[in-house]
């Protein structure tokens, strides 16, 4: 995996990317191959389904795939054998469930604790990086809090943010087992924010999904909520440097600039969609964030809490770690924004309009 140097030889070393098919997964897949490295993709069903992997640069030579359910014990004992570093990014992201418990807390949870069981029986794996989630800091905006890795999300719960305290158990059981097993890998975790940007596969991600909604008249109204973004390509990237930076340590909180709603939809009507149906009426305002928090009791209960967590509040967070152990350099978030609409377009996921 490492020369005498410590540094890893990209053509010696294979990595698991659990969920390969996934939004963020897709990216560290294309920048592992991009870097020389050896790959193996679980996913769900036959390779032949995901055409945005197979048909990456180095994948005929160094792009496996494996199939594995999450939640079947053992499942990755074979998987992770001959791997050298273990990308477990694979976990469920619904906002709205039916069940909370069975269909966010026990997949992301039995997942974490089932994919860290088979690298612990592996000789070969000496590292996991863990896609966590800034839910798993905080599930609420503050205004006196400046978060970063030391917070921990306490207040989520099964009604309160459901998706927000998945993230937070399955990251606490990965700790947990690291503490009590004292396995033969280290552990390295990435929380990253809002993660927006150019999709390498059809699928709509939760968090490009949001700008969707604003440009087709689902948000008729602005509301007083501020989001931490990052770009998709930096956060593959966190991953792939925090496997290759031999003392990362600890929790990475990944995330660039904070804008809020207003600012975005600013944005949105400044680079040339001005013709699509942003929300024009303003109820950024604190006679707003009443009014929407009334209204968040007639919403989806996972929208609604989050609403009433979120409206009126700032988010404040300090990303110095990740910038200055990782040397991370951040995509600007207006670029983000405009590649994340681009992406939208290009897949048909937001229709497209011409201007009047």
């Amino acid at each position: 995996m490492s020369d005498s140097t410590g540094e890893i030889k990209a053509s010696s070393t294979k990595v698991c990317v659990t969920g390969a098919s996934g939004f963020i997964a897709a990216h560290i897949v294309k920048q592992l191959l991009d870097a020389g490295y050896h790959v193996k993709a679980t996913v769900r069903s036959e390779a032949s389904r995901y055409p945005y992997l197979t048909s990456l640069d180095g994948a005929a030579e160094r792009l496996e795939f494996a199939q594995a359910s999450l939640q079947d014990n053992g499942a990755f004992d074979d998987i992770v054998a001959d791997c050298d570093v273990v990308m477990h990014t694979a976990s469920p992201y619904i906002v709205n469930v039916k069940d909370p418990q069975k269909d966010l807390v026990d997949p992301a949870v039995q997942g974490t604790t089932n994919v860290l069981e088979s690298c612990a029986k592996s000789a070969r794996v000496k590292r996991v990086v863990l896609t966590s989630s800034m839910a798993a800091i905080t599930d609420e905006a503050s205004n006196e809090t400046t978060f970063s890795e030391n917070n921990w999300n306490t207040k989520s719960d099964l009604k309160r943010n459901p998706y927000y305290y998945s993230k937070t158990l399955a990251e606490r059981s990965a700790w947990d087992f690291i503490e009590k097993k004292k396995p033969g890998f280290d552990l390295v975790v990435i929380n990253p924010f809002m993660v927006i940007g150019p999709s390498l596969g059809p699928g709509l991600n939760e968090s490009n999904k949001i700008f969707a909604d604003i440009m087709s008249g689902a948000y008729p109204t602005l509301m007083s909520v501020t989001w931490g973004i990052v770009d998709v390509r930096d956060v593959a990237k966190a991953h792939v440097l925090a496997m290759e930076t031999s003392n990362a340590s600890g929790r990475y909180l990944v995330s660039n600039e904070t804008m809020t709603m207003t600012q975005v939809v600013n944005h949105l009507n400044s680079i040339g969609y001005s013709h699509y149906k942003l929300p024009k009426i303003n109820l950024a305002t604190p006679f707003g964030d009443k009014v929407m928090k009334l209204l968040s009791y007639t919403q989806p209960k996972g929208s609604g809490s989050y609403m009433r967590s979120h409206i009126g509040k700032d988010m404040r967070y300090d990303n110095s770690k990740v910038k200055q152990e990782l040397g991370i350099e951040f995509i600007p978030a207006k670029e983000s924004i405009k590649a994340a609409v681009e992406d939208l377009l290009k897949w048909n996921h937001l229709k497209s309009k011409k201007a009047s």
